[in-house]
């Protein structure tokens, strides 16, 4: 964090110029001294440390300035620091200003001009207010601000985005925090136009879309060259450790993730039974370890970015990325993991965003506290986020639609929620529907055996029901099931025969999908174990295959 600021303002530019000396001889290592020769151009100066969030520990203004008094300029500079130290410079003529000030601003004191010497006459005095300003001093937050609505979809989507990127943000909300409505109208912005998002360089963005976020932030979203010996598309598990794997093997690699490194699994709160870590880690601990990795081995990561389609052209494989561009490789590694499956009842899409969520407990539990959550779903992923949420939310209430927990989830978590007392489980229970006009007011329960319904207060509903692949960008080039997840080695062969266009004379590698060259890996994949381990454990043996597939060319 910068130095906090003392701020001076004359109209004399001899007295600024002495006042300025003074200030930093005694306290230029300790703090930044600012000079301004009129109100008017004080004010605009703080404007932008708001903007910048840097704190000011002292104001010290001349009273007989033109346009505006010091004590006028006071006043103002009051509403963006009330917690700054305020001391009047006045001549002696002034004493009487001074003290009325005292009621009118609460200034901490007045000082006579000349001051003459300042070891005796200045320092001493400003020594004690700033040390009672230290005392309650709380540097600011040095990161991005996002100032929003907590019912507005695009601040959730800011949110979620630099949450996944591993972003450090404040988030303030302009329904619960005064400073967030000042800085609203210090940027020059409106309601209409939030998020709005607070760089650490004063720089700002309106209503910004990810790519806008991910361009201010620098993140790679273009390739370095046109051509790999491996492109892994898919930033998940497996195609982190295909990643991994390849390059530390000697491929040029690149990998092309949709939102940010780790996935899906990138957003659990905890993941207990990864094998080698006892007390359990963090999607995004273990996302930002494996990225870490593949960076260290070389592999180039395009994130935000975005595979929308896939050409085969002799014995090259063609992906075409979303601004247009292509990449060309000799082998490809999809590893799209899968996405949450929408939830289709009346309500749920319009306020999606505000009060609805997929995902997103790491995002949005601190908005939750010491409310009533509602989870939807008894995976896995359910549980881990009934138990983070629990450390936040006054209850939280788990609607499964099975008879019991037992069917879909790890037995630990199944224990750990039983020992939790604000959680709750509701089993053959599902949502009917979802209420309410900007943000979520209530949701409509359903008993799927006895058929009785009833409608309960809800602001907070997480919904985790299971898992659809995103795999449209493949049709009609990659042989996919009915549900869109891919085929591959034996289900690709029926009744002895290999898939129709191949034309290798070898039956498809275990992980090689319906077009040589072309492999899957983790979630995506027809008939895989949807565990991050075996996740991880396709894409490090599945560069294995590339390997073979690439000595036969």
């Amino acid at each position: 964090m910068g130095k906090p600021v003392i701020f001076s303002v004359d109209d004399d530019p001899e007295v600024l110029r002495a006042i300025e000396r003074d200030l930093r001889t005694k306290y230029g290592s300790q703090y930044r001294i600012m000079r301004a020769d009129a109100g008017a151009t004080a004010l605009d100066a703080l404007n932008q440390l708001k903007i910048r969030n840097e704190s000011v520990a002292l104001f010290l203004a001349d009273q007989r300035m033109p346009q505006m008094s010091g004590v006028e300029f006071l006043e103002q500079a009051m509403q963006l620091y009330p917690d700054a130290k305020r001391a009047l410079l006045t001549a002696y003529a002034d004493t009487d200003a001074a003290i009325r000030a005292i009621n009118r601003v609460r200034i901490d004191y007045y000082l006579l001009k000349p001051w003459d010497p300042p070891e005796e006459c200045l320092y001493p005095v400003l020594d004690d207010l700033l040390d009672d300003w230290q005392a309650t001093y709380r540097p600011g937050f040095e990161g991005i601000r996002v100032v929003g609505h907590r019912w507005s979809p695009e601040s959730h989507t800011v949110k979620n985005f630099l949450a996944r990127n591993q972003v450090p943000y404040q988030w303030l909300d302009v329904e619960s925090s005064k400073e967030a409505r000042q800085l609203l109208e210090l940027a020059g912005a409106d309601a209409s136009q939030m998020p709005l998002v607070l760089f650490p360089d004063a720089s700002q963005l309106l209503k910004p879309t990810p790519l806008d976020i991910a361009g201010k932030l620098g993140l790679k979203m273009t390739a370095i060259n046109p051509f790999y010996d491996l492109i892994v598309v898919g930033g998940g598990p497996a195609g982190l450790a295909a990643a991994v794997y390849g390059a530390s093997e000697g491929l040029r690699t690149v990998m092309i993730e949709r939102e940010a490194p780790g996935g899906q699994a990138g957003t659990s709160s905890r993941i207990e039974n990864y094998l080698g870590f006892p007390t359990g880690l963090s999607g995004a601990d273990l996302a930002r370890r494996a990225a870490t990795q593949a960076r260290r081995f070389g592999v180039e990561i395009l994130s935000p970015q975005e595979a929308v389609g896939l050409q085969v052209k002799d014995q090259f494989r063609i992906v075409k990325l979303m601004d247009g561009t292509e990449l060309s490789c000799h082998a490809l590694m999809i590893a799209t993991g899968v996405s949450y499956r929408k939830l289709d009842v009346p309500g749920i899409e319009k306020l999606t965003g505000a009060g609805v969520y997929y995902g997103a407990a790491m995002t949005e539990a601190i908005s939750c506290r010491d409310e009533d959550v509602y989870i939807v779903g008894g995976a896995n992923s359910a549980g881990q986020a009934a138990m983070y949420f629990s450390k936040f939310a006054g209850k939280v209430t788990m609607l499964v639609r099975a008879d019991s927990l037992a069917k879909s989830m790890s037995q630990y978590l199944i224990d750990q929620i039983a020992a939790t007392e604000n959680i709750s489980v509701m089993v053959n229970t599902q949502v009917l529907e979802a209420h309410g006009e900007n943000n979520l007011e209530a949701i409509t329960l359903s008993n799927t055996e006895t058929g009785e319904t009833k409608t309960a207060p809800a602001t907070a509903l997480f919904i985790f029901i299971g898992a659809a692949p995103r795999t449209e960008w493949l049709a009609g080039v990659v042989e996919r099931d009915k549900n869109g997840f891919i085929l591959s080695g034996p289900d690709l062969m029926m009744d002895g025969r290999r898939p129709k266009g191949w034309t290798l004379d070898r039956d498809p590698f275990l992980l090689e999908t319906s077009v040589p060259g072309v492999f899957v890996a983790g979630d995506v994949r027809a008939r895989s174990v949807k565990r991050v381990a075996s996740a991880v454990g396709e894409g490090s043996i599945a560069v294995q295959f590339v390997h073979q597939y690439l000595a036969t060319l």
